[in-house]
């Protein structure tokens, strides 16, 4: 099983336990789109659509706490590198991609949450 790596990823089993420890103090991201969100959902991920960038970004300080230990999901890890390196960039300094996304969230962690 893998774990947290220097690389600012995190398994989906390593969040899986983390959620299970401590989820009231952990910001979880999605940044799928609502379409997509649609079809499958992890209850307590707040939806930040990167096509809705514009408007939510300039709030995004005033959301999220910038030192908060912060987990970004989408389908697969892509989208969500995207939006953890923006975050660095804004200044957030504990912010991991969650690998595999909500794909491999599906296969390894819950198998009810609907594939796609």
């Amino acid at each position: 099983m893998m774990s947290d790596d220097s690389q600012g990823q995190i398994s989906v089993e390593a969040l899986s336990q983390r959620m299970k420890e401590s989820r009231e103090t952990l910001q979880l991201i999605d940044v799928r789109e609502p379409d997509e969100i649609n079809i499958a959902y992890v209850e307590g991920f707040e939806v930040l659509s990167l096509s809705k960038f514009e408007e939510w970004s300039p709030e995004i300080k005033n959301r999220l706490k910038v030192d908060g230990e912060t987990y970004v999901m989408c389908h697969h890890g892509m989208r969500s590198a995207q939006m953890c390196q923006w975050l660095r960039s804004q200044g957030f300094t504990n912010v991991k991609n969650i690998t595999g996304g909500i794909e491999a969230y599906a296969c390894l962690v819950d198998p009810n949450v609907p594939r796609y």
